[in-house]
């Protein structure tokens, strides 16, 4: 039997995201049989020393200081973006038409425009085999996944709400360090694109329906903080003495939503609350989703994990939900991992998306989500901020 091909990896930024993926492509062809064998060839940072100590650190094989050195290696074949919005766009075109597959974290970009322009290149790119996707981890958390299952299997009935947090607290001290998050050039938006985005992926893909209008608010609650450097992490404090610079993006955001609904005038439509903030004291990573249809409820929090709250009004009429421990062997993942009861933790999601990718370039068939699917996340962004700066008036998407 002959050995699977190799897929050698460049990889674009080491923080934490680049983190996160290394330990995605190192542990997946030791837990999943793959058609390709991932392999950490090359990391690219400006900084020298940082990205030789995150090479070594890793597990990757060589060093670049340029991205575009990347790109022009002969011995790349994917792309994986790890850096911060406002270069996802030169990066991911370049390499698509260098004829790397890619996959890019998200949001996508930081504009519609580059969003746009990111899809068609994709789109073309695939047309000739190469393949990209962008990074909603999210969705491989075995829990959501089997509520996109229970969904589509038709046992909430139809959606009538969708209910949706993502709350974090990580900036609540007002003298945590200003980092490229804050800085709406380099980040595209605060609270919203960072941790809303991941919300509104996750309910468009679970109820299989896109948003359709939205009514915002956001607020910035510390205007200036201490300058951070180089600073990339999340929390910490400044320097009380230190000189300040501007936030300029969100530091909460609220929107009401409706999504496309059964009929041309709306009727039947799933109408969604969202709430996205790094201000919630005591929260650290609470991304919630709850589910409302006509025949039962799903809940879920990240807190929690590796359970999924689930409510049929058939079976259950008189009771409340009942908790699902999402371990099992028959639930989405995880029958290559533990025994059942024994839990999975956040870098399994980077894990599970290695395999997706990996399984889909060795099919040649399109992975998801597909930048166009990226792009419509894009288009919610872009709507709740348009909505937020016209006092909170209706904004179709």
């Amino acid at each position: 039997m002959s050995e699977p091909k190799r897929l050698r990896v460049g990889m674009v930024g080491y923080a934490f995201m680049g983190a996160a993926h290394s330990h995605a492509w190192r542990t997946a062809p030791r837990f999943f049989d793959l058609p390709l064998v991932p392999e950490l060839t090359a990391v690219a940072g400006r900084n020298p020393d940082g990205v030789r100590a995150a090479a070594a650190k890793y597990g990757w094989d060589s060093v670049e200081t340029d991205w575009r050195r990347l790109i022009e290696r002969d011995d790349i074949d994917l792309i994986d973006i790890c850096t911060p919005g406002n270069t996802h766009a030169e990066i991911a075109i370049a390499a698509l038409e260098a004829g790397k597959h890619v996959l890019c974290e998200k949001p996508l970009a930081n504009s519609v425009e580059e969003a746009e322009k990111m899809t068609a290149v994709a789109q073309a790119a695939a047309e000739r085999g190469v393949l990209s996707m962008c990074g909603f981890s999210y969705r491989r958390t075995p829990a959501l996944a089997l509520a996109k299952r229970m969904v589509e299997e038709g046992r909430l009935g139809d959606i009538r709400h969708v209910r949706a947090q993502y709350l974090q607290d990580w900036l609540s001290d007002a003298d945590a360090p200003l980092t490229w998050r804050l800085d709406k050039s380099k980040s595209g938006s605060g609270s919203l694109g960072d941790i809303g985005a991941h919300s509104i992926d996750a309910a468009q893909w679970i109820t299989g329906s896109t948003i359709t209008g939205v009514s915002a608010l956001l607020e910035t609650f510390v205007k200036e903080r201490p300058v951070g450097g180089d600073y990339v992490g999340l929390g910490g404090r400044g320097g009380t003495d230190a000189p300040k610079g501007p936030v300029t993006v969100d530091d909460a955001a609220l929107f009401t939503a409706r999504f496309a609904g059964k009929h041309d005038d709306g009727a039947g439509a799933t109408i969604g609350i969202f709430e996205a903030t790094r201000f919630a004291l005591g929260r650290k990573n609470a991304m919630r989703l709850e589910l409302n249809g006509t025949k039962g409820s799903l809940a879920f929090d990240f807190e929690d994990m590796n359970s999924l709250q689930f409510y049929d009004s058939a079976l259950e009429p008189d009771a409340g939900f009942r908790k699902i421990i999402v371990t099992e062997p028959s639930h989405p993942y995880t029958g290559n991992w533990w025994p059942t009861g024994h839990g999975l933790g956040y870098e399994h999601g980077f894990t599970h998306q290695v395999v997706d990718l990996v399984n889909a370039i060795g099919a040649g068939e399109q992975p998801t989500p597909s930048f166009s699917d990226a792009l419509q996340v894009q288009k919610v962004l872009a709507a709740v901020e348009a909505s937020a700066g016209n006092a909170s008036r209706w904004q179709n998407v």
